[in-house]
């Protein structure tokens, strides 16, 4: 590139240093800027420096002058995102289970280019995703977009569903053979992906882990089930569903302690309605799919929640801690 081309890209050159290696802390000198576009080839006088961040300003990039003189410099103030805004999405991408490690260092490295050299090192001290549980199915991110081309579409989807060995290998459900689903919505639970769609042939709203699907391609086919799931309301739904497991819907009454009113509302949600029953414990009312991970939830209580009904539901919990008990004796 001829040397005149390198000038004409002096103003974003300087946006480029400034977004890269400023922050209130660590200004950038007039001396700093200079020798930076030195080093690309292009030369340049103070007063087009001035010129250019008053341009850059003018753009809409909040550029900071800090001390006078000898000791004045240019930082960036405002970014679009924030120090703990970029934590809290680093924390999220840290959590994921569904990402794998290799995805998760990449994306971390993409957040932290968003703020200066400087904080990223805040960022990376609090990565720790080595030692994370992540998913081992790279191909997630692909599996997502087309499940979304075929919402966007409104085709359904076909794809092979498989589940892990002792030996971790795959092995495909169903002999191998496809699911022909239509899809609908994709949603996180229990830091796992899933996507909620409809079965034709079992004429059912169904959800599947998103990792562990295989070979999705969108069918011609137009989806089915609009009516089934315009009556969901997948919030709910979710709530419903412990550890994403299916089951039979009941509407189940239980007691609980009054000590656990914070975890029985961040399960069952703050719309719950709570009915104090004594001094020292309260009963609530709630839709849930009935499985071995809804048993396991009350479990996790001890002796401080119990299921009073509907009795079928009573005697299932019951029958489901004796045959663990049984394990023991």
């Amino acid at each position: 590139m001829a040397r005149s081309a390198f000038q004409k890209l002096k103003t974003i050159y300087i946006m480029d240093y400034l977004m890269k290696h400023t922050d209130e802390a660590h200004p950038a000198t007039m001396r700093q800027l200079l020798e930076d576009l030195e080093s690309r080839g292009i030369s340049a006088e103070r007063k087009s420096i001035y010129d250019d961040i008053e341009a850059l300003r003018n753009y809409g990039l909040d550029i900071i002058q800090s001390g006078n003189g000898k000791t004045s410099g240019y930082y960036i103030g405002s970014r679009k995102f924030e120090l703990p805004e970029l934590k809290l999405l680093v924390d999220s991408v840290q959590s994921s289970k569904f990402i794998t490690h290799r995805k998760s260092n990449i994306l971390i490295k993409k957040l932290e280019s968003l703020t200066s050299e400087h904080e990223a090192q805040a960022l990376s001290r609090q990565v720790f995703v080595r030692n994370r549980i992540k998913t081992m199915n790279e191909s997630i991110y692909y599996n997502v977009d087309l499940i979304h081309t075929g919402i966007a579409e409104n085709k359904q989807i076909q794809f092979k569903y498989f589940e892990y060995t002792v030996n971790k290998e795959k092995r495909f459900k169903h002999g191998g053979s496809f699911y022909h689903v239509s899809p609908f919505a994709l949603t996180w639970d229990d830091e796992n992906y899933y996507m909620i769609a409809f079965d034709s042939a079992a004429g059912i709203i169904k959800h599947y882990r998103v990792d562990k699907m295989s070979s999705i391609s969108v069918t011609k086919k137009p989806r089915e089930g609009m009516e089934r799931y315009a009556e969901l309301d997948t919030a709910i739904y979710t709530r419903k569903v412990f550890g994403m497991f299916s089951g039979q819907e009941e509407s189940v009454k239980l007691q609980f302690d009054n000590e656990l009113v914070g975890p029985v509302l961040d399960r069952l949600g703050r719309d719950a309605m709570l009915v104090s029953e004594g001094d020292n414990h309260f009963t609530v009312k709630a839709d849930v799919v009935v499985s071995p991970q809804f048993f396991a939830w009350v479990c996790g209580f001890g002796k401080k929640a119990k299921i009073l009904s509907p009795d079928y539901v009573a005697q299932q919990m019951a029958e489901h801690v004796k045959s663990i008990a049984a394990l023991y004796e």
